[in-house]
């Protein structure tokens, strides 16, 4: 018989509905039978005790709010009756010690990888086209039609074949389909554009810097075409600097051209062009080799979450998280509004006080900004998260820390700063999905693992991301963005370390290019920086 509840934490004083509960029904739970109040929905939660207005609400065994009214045992908690709460923390409060559990198991697993100078491995080889400032997108837009026709022969999908049998009114049949083989086996080409380096505050522009130079750094890149105008506040020097700061001896080919230097654009672009497509036939040699499974670096991202979510997709990915760990792999934890109301089990993972200080410092002036916006970290919970049992920002703040594992914190990183560390690193980005994967992968993420309850379709230009399902009903309705199901572990079928392992060897899969992830079949190549300031 399918359980019907599920209690997460043995601290916990409410359960989460694993079907649909029916109003008199009697379901027993750890040997104490609860009556059901009212028609609860799955993935929702219900309270296991009597709730007196301000009582606290325990999930994941932190406090994930307060109740605002009474709330009878059995009853299910909805926006109405519960309020956001999390608890205050100012520092360290204990010790922490952790064994690797996984080492063994894994430390001889390896991948194959694009082996980089610096020593970084990628799991892609990318020659990537971007614009210092937003004035060259159109350029850059005519770029990406030239080398993905030309160089990838990307022309014709079947949308377009659709589209032109409704103007020829004629069967998609008679549409020939157009050459498919690619120029170069051995690389990818991608293209960012975006609406900064220009227009606002001289530290946007810096922040943009160190972004792309992220890009350029990360090991999935080969090298890059950079287009500047010439007068933007994100100057050619600043963008160098960035890189520099990020890894003086770099040796990766970096073409750079400024419009207002070089004359016409037809000029401009045919120097570009033949520039690009030399550098891009030089990198097409690089072959992959194989390499410890330790040069990977993971980055864990939440998107699209449901009630599941907490209790299968996310536990599996910080089980993916502790072998990283064990393995002195690397794993990045973001999106810091979704780690409201645990901060205080990550301020005491943090190896020293200076990374816990840290954590707290960049939480309270995110939040404070939020604040003085008008808003509050309460507000992250979208409709969707909403609908599907997500409540409170804490309740979903403690489902999705649990991508985090159990490991210590070995780095706390702000936005747009380079990963260094071995282990888990946290890094302060918003919570909205294609900000946080746009700066994992500027942090050096080669490997993004994105987990999702309602269906999330969004990849990134240099970093594969897979996505993960909460649910095999989602994984089921929508399978072409879906590359990975933990719904079994919400039917008891498997436990969370049989699901991570299974998604460990997957990622291995992914990483030597044995497997493309349904994104990049997509071509979905999402990149939103973050704009921390004002337009001026």
């Amino acid at each position: 018989m399918q359980k019907k509840l599920i209690k997460v934490h043995p601290n916990d004083n409410v359960a989460v509905a694993l079907t649909n509960l029916q109003a008199n029904e009697v379901i027993e739970l750890e040997g104490t039978p609860y009556t059901v109040v009212s028609n609860t929905k799955a993935k929702h939660k219900i309270a296991l005790v009597d709730f007196t207005k301000g009582k606290d609400i325990i999930m994941y065994g932190v406090l994930v709010g307060k109740a605002s009214e009474l709330i009878a045992k059995g009853d299910v908690l909805t926006t109405e009756n519960v309020k956001h709460q999390s608890a205050k923390v100012t520092g360290k409060t204990d010790t922490f010690t952790w064994t690797p559990p996984y080492k063994e198991k894994w430390q001889d697993a390896t991948f194959m990888g694009y082996h980089r100078e610096d020593g970084q491995v990628g799991t892609a080889n990318v020659w990537l086209f971007f614009p210092l400032v937003f004035c060259e997108n159109r350029n850059i837009e005519v770029l990406k039609e030239i080398f993905e026709k030309e160089l990838l022969h990307q022309d014709v999908n079947k949308h377009r074949r659709l589209l032109r049998s409704l103007i020829n009114d004629s069967s998609t049949d008679t549409i020939e389909e157009e050459e498919s083989t690619r120029v170069f086996e051995n690389i990818d080409v991608k293209f960012i554009t975006h609406q900064g380096g220009c227009g606002g505050i001289r530290q946007d522009s810096e922040t943009l810097a160190k972004l792309l130079a992220g890009y350029v750094n990360n090991p999935n890149v080969a090298g890059a075409t950079v287009l500047s105008l010439g007068c933007q506040n994100l100057q050619i020097q600043i963008f160098k600097d960035a890189l520099t700061a990020i890894n003086p001896n770099s040796t990766k080919q970096v073409l750079i051209y400024e419009q207002q230097q070089m004359g016409t654009v037809e000029e401009m672009l045919n120097v570009i062009i033949e520039d690009s497509f030399k550098a891009i036939k030089v990198a097409n040699n690089i072959e992959r080799k194989p390499t410890p499974i330790s040069k990977l670096r993971i980055g864990l991202e939440c998107g699209g979450s449901d009630g599941f979510s907490g209790i299968s997709a996310n536990p599996t990915l910080g089980h993916v998280s502790d072998i990283m760990a064990s393995v002195k792999g690397t794993a990045i934890l973001s999106e810091f509004p979704e780690l409201c109301g645990v901060e205080q089990e990550l301020v005491n993972r943090c190896v020293d006080t200076e990374k816990a200080d840290k954590f707290l410092s960049l939480m309270k002036a995110f939040e404070a900004s939020v604040v003085a916006a008008g808003s509050g970290f309460d507000m992250n919970p979208s409709p969707g998260n909403i609908k599907d049992g997500l409540i409170t920002d804490a309740m979903k703040s403690a489902g999705a820390a649990k991508k985090g594992g159990t490991s210590p914190v070995q780095d706390v990183l702000d936005y747009g700063e380079y990963v260094t560390e071995l282990g888990l690193n946290l890094l302060c980005t918003p919570g909205n999905d294609v900000e946080s994967t746009t700066a994992m992968a500027g942090s050096g993420a080669n490997i993004i693992l994105f987990t999702t309850g309602l269906g999330t379709p969004t990849g990134n230009p240099i970093t594969p991301v897979i996505k993960v399902s909460s649910n095999s009903e989602m994984a089921a309705k929508m399978p072409d963005i879906i590359d990975f199901d933990s719904g079994a572990v919400v039917r008891g079928e498997k436990s969370i370390e049989e699901m991570g392992d299974e998604l460990m060897e997957f990622i291995i899969k992914v990483a030597s290019g044995e497997v493309l992830t349904k994104a990049s079949k997509l071509n979905q190549s999402d990149f939103i920086p973050w704009k921390r300031g004002v337009s001026l």
